[in-house]
């Protein structure tokens, strides 16, 4: 098994991420109506807060806030909108916290509010397609930035989900978003990849880039993976709702760090921080992280 690299990600209000020991967890908070995993579970302010608060409690790394549905089809969310629903809860979770806290945005403005109020990891789906503005508030701000790999917006992005070698084409691209952030002023230290498993990517894509995540490596950066209830785990398991899905979402966690991730994204924090510690055991041939 290839030895994972560690890396050091600084953070603006806290001390720098130290990734490669051990795999983090990201816990995931949506504050929305319509999230294809949870919708609606946490769109009320206290109730996210208390999510995130509990998330931390139940052993996650990192917890990450977003206000915005980007699953395929969804509609795009005004910016005012959007910091209506994420800044309180932001704001109460790093009173409440010591965790990192992470906001899901592809919006520069969104951001940029979101570290000021106690944010320091911005996770862009987009990897700066979208507004790459976002890229000089994550420079100014120092915050650490997630950048993922997609093609096109939500409505688009199947009929862009053509591959000849999907590894290849993921690592690629990605690469290019790399290079897009570093001219916009950001540290290459503060850069994690994320391959965006199930975004402009049909099942057989998102099953061949995870096998190939190795390929990830070669851009030197520390990778994040979020398979979490994703459509993707259907072919699998069959059509079972998002919320039946966390049994494959255990086993993709798993072959996500056995394959190098550093960090994965996951909805049900403490089943898969059982499963992140008995694969990180299984990854130092017993030795504890």
């Amino acid at each position: 098994m290839r030895a994972r690299p560690a890396y050091t990600v600084p953070l603006p209000h806290k001390s720098p991420l130290q990734l490669g020991a051990r795999t983090l967890v990201m816990g995931i908070i949506n504050v929305t109506p319509d999230s294809f995993a949870d919708g609606g579970l946490h769109f009320e302010v206290e109730k996210a807060i208390a999510a995130g608060v509990q998330m931390a409690a139940d052993g996650a790394d990192i917890v990450d806030v977003g206000g915005e549905s980007t699953r395929p089809g969804a509609d795009p969310l005004p910016a005012d909108e959007e910091m209506r629903r994420v800044l309180p809860v932001v704001e109460g979770l790093a009173a409440r916290i010591a965790v990192p806290i992470s906001i899901d945005t592809y919006k520069a403005a969104v951001a940029r509010e979101a570290v000021a109020r106690g944010a320091e990891i911005i996770n862009d789906i987009s990897g700066l397609r979208y507004e790459p503005a976002l890229g000089r508030v994550a420079a100014e701000t120092g915050a650490a930035l997630v950048l993922m790999h997609t093609r096109g917006r939500s409505r688009e992005m199947y009929d862009l989900a053509v591959y000849q070698d999907a590894p290849g084409e993921v690592a690629d691209e990605l690469r290019k978003a790399i290079a897009c952030a570093e001219e916009t002023g950001v540290a290459r230290d503060a850069i994690i990849v994320d391959p965006g498993l199930g975004f402009a990517k049909r099942a057989e894509h998102s099953y061949s880039v995870l096998a190939g995540l190795d390929r990830l490596a070669e851009l030197d950066r520390p990778i994040l993976v979020g398979p979490s209830r994703k459509s993707f785990l259907k072919r699998a398991l069959g059509d079972r709702d998002p919320a039946e899905r966390d049994w494959g979402t255990a086993a993709a966690v798993a072959a996500s760090i056995l394959l190098g991730a550093h960090i994965v994204r996951v909805h049900d924090v403490p089943s898969m921080v059982d499963v992140v510690r008995v694969a990180d055991l299984i990854r130092s041939g017993g030795r504890q992280p």
